[in-house]
């Protein structure tokens, strides 16, 4: 009989990741979407046994990625595409809408601002992260390493 390794750290068992794999949930883009995703996002991350550090930061991004479609985008819908490798999540937020305010960096740094700081999270949360923005929608893809974030 096998018995699955555990870190002293947190005794939790170690599980091997599940390679290869891929998941996808569309959602009307409205408030109910953002916890809706996430939930989502995180029971993903479990069936997949993603380290409990790198899913705390995927249920981040995906809260980030959403809120914004939700309160930025105008669009009626929202996608939440995850992907693994096992060595990483790829994490993709589609929408089709066109986006709508903006905040400058003089708003962001002020202290009493409480928006604006979404996808400066994403940045800080992920290995890299692209927008692509087109007549037909954005779409936001973010990585993130399932081992420790080193260096961030």
């Amino acid at each position: 009989m096998a018995l699955a390794s555990v870190r002293p750290e947190t005794a939790d068992p170690v599980l091997p990741l599940r390679p290869k794999a891929a998941a996808r949930l569309d959602a009307p883009a409205t408030e109910a979407a953002v916890p809706g995703l996430r939930h989502f996002a995180v029971d993903t991350a479990r069936r997949w046994n993603v380290p409990a550090e790198a899913a705390d930061r995927l249920a981040l991004v995906v809260t980030e990625l959403v809120t914004n479609v939700v309160l930025h985008s105008r669009s009626s819908d929202v996608a939440l595409v995850i992907e693994s490798d096992g060595e990483a999540l790829t994490v993709e937020v589609l929408d089709s809408g066109s986006w709508c305010g903006r905040w400058s960096a003089r708003q962001i740094a002020e202290d009493d601002v409480t928006g604006g700081r979404g996808l400066g999270i994403v940045r800080c949360c992920s290995s890299w992260l692209r927008v692509f923005a087109s007549a037909a929608g954005t779409r936001v893809v973010a990585c993130l390493a399932l081992g420790p974030m080193i260096g961030h």
